[in-house]
């Protein structure tokens, strides 16, 4: 067996990123910039007045002056003459600071009429002005490669007049689960047989960390069902494969796909939930061969496929966060397997959160993993933790899983 560090990294030691294509601005959201995104324009174009008021000379508006009102500028309707002194114009905000006002009086420090505006607030040079290239200047990156773009940057693209963007494409994952047991919900359920959840929950996890996922059929406990099912994968950037991933004698996974070409690079890792967990090549394809467990299955895509999604993707190869929170129980020592252990979170003190583990932790019991907020990492051989220690956790509602 080998640890969890070492099943990720090579894991993830195999992967690059997906080739780049071009999409509208509005399908761009949760993408991942492959080239940088730069500005097309300057922003703001020219000098703009940060309020609505009128547009002076400061030397010109001292407390108590009058000042000739020559007239009326909205944004978008610039004002082509030069202000002389004495003048006043009425800007608003975005409105085109004028050539020779150096700042602005603020309506709510003045008044006026149709002609003239009294100064009831001297003006400051240079004050409420928004300078030409404030925000940011034509050819300025406005958004780096390797950023997986969210709600304020599509609308920094969008300020930088950028209509379309070159991403990396979505992942493509295929998932195949097997077993002669399991049926899709919705389906006749064999006698003695159960309902597959892991197709859907994997469908969920892969759409969330960024990718699109194809769901295949069940494969029956066959080799030449599960060989002929795993074909189709081979257009996808990574297959994987839940049940049949032990040694048992209905464990078909590494035999069936033999036939296909499939390289082992192991199936072993020391941790639970999830120790059976093949990690190979199908060709040009990687394979993650996950437990049929649910909770295993999902712990184990958490830990292994998301990272390489987001690689895939892009990104950084990293690991999920890990935080760090005070036992809400004792623990008792480990074993020689790391632990994920579900539970829930509440406040404590400092704003560092309680985690108080499930007293049950079956790999079967699926609506544990639903209701947790976290999961305690215990590393192998760990002693005996009391209630109050610091521990670490994986924060399940920080992965938007």
């Amino acid at each position: 067996m080998i640890s969890v560090d070492e099943a990720r990294a090579r894991i993830l030691a195999e992967l690059g990123a997906t080739a780049a294509e071009t999409v509208p601005l509005a399908d761009a959201w949760g993408r991942v910039a492959a080239r940088p995104v730069t500005a097309r324009l300057t922003q703001p174009p020219q000098d703009v007045s940060a309020m609505d008021g009128f547009a002076v000379r400061a030397a010109d508006a001292t407390l108590g002056a009058s000042l000739r009102l020559r007239g009326a500028a909205p944004a978008g309707h610039p004002w082509s003459g030069t202000l002389g002194a004495g003048d006043a114009l009425r800007l608003f905000t975005g409105s085109i600071v004028p050539d020779g006002a150096d700042g602005i009086l603020l309506q709510e420090d003045a008044t006026w009429d149709s002609t003239a505006v009294t100064v009831k607030e001297a003006v400051k040079s240079g004050r409420h002005i928004r300078r030409a290239g404030q925000d940011f200047a034509a050819g300025d990156v406005l958004v780096p490669a390797g950023k997986r773009l969210n709600a304020r940057d599509i609308g920094l693209a969008a300020a930088g007049n950028n209509a379309w963007v070159a991403v990396r494409r979505r992942p493509r994952v295929a998932i195949l689960a097997t077993g002669d047991e399991i049926a899709l919900p919705g389906d006749p359920i064999p006698p003695g047989g159960i309902v597959s959840s892991n197709s859907h929950a994997l469908a969920a996890l892969v759409r969330a960390a960024g990718g699109d996922a194809l769901v295949l059929p069940i494969a029956p406990d066959d080799r030449d069902a599960i060989a002929a099912a795993a074909d189709a994968a081979r257009v996808c950037d990574v297959l994987v494969t839940t049940g049949g991933a032990s040694v048992g004698e209905h464990d078909l996974i590494q035999e069936a796909l033999g036939s296909r070409g499939l390289r082992i690079d192991f199936w072993k890792i020391a941790m639970r939930p999830g120790k059976p967990l093949i990690h190979g090549r199908l060709g040009e394809v990687p394979l993650l061969g996950l437990p049929g467990n649910p909770v295993s299955a999902l712990i184990t895509a958490i830990l292994f496929l998301v990272p390489a999604l987001a690689v895939l993707s892009g990104l950084p190869a990293a690991p999920p966060p890990v935080s760090r929170a005070t036992l809400g129980a004792d623990l008792p020592a480990n074993d020689l397997r790391a632990d994920h252990l579900r539970a829930r979170l509440a406040p404590g003190a400092d704003g560092m959160p309680v985690a108080t583990a499930f007293t049950r932790q079956d790999s079967a019991m699926l609506r544990l993993l639903a209701e947790s907020d976290a999961l305690i990492l215990r590393a192998p051989h760990a002693p005996a933790a009391k209630a109050g220690e610091i521990v670490d956790i994986i924060r399940l509602d920080t992965l938007g899983l």
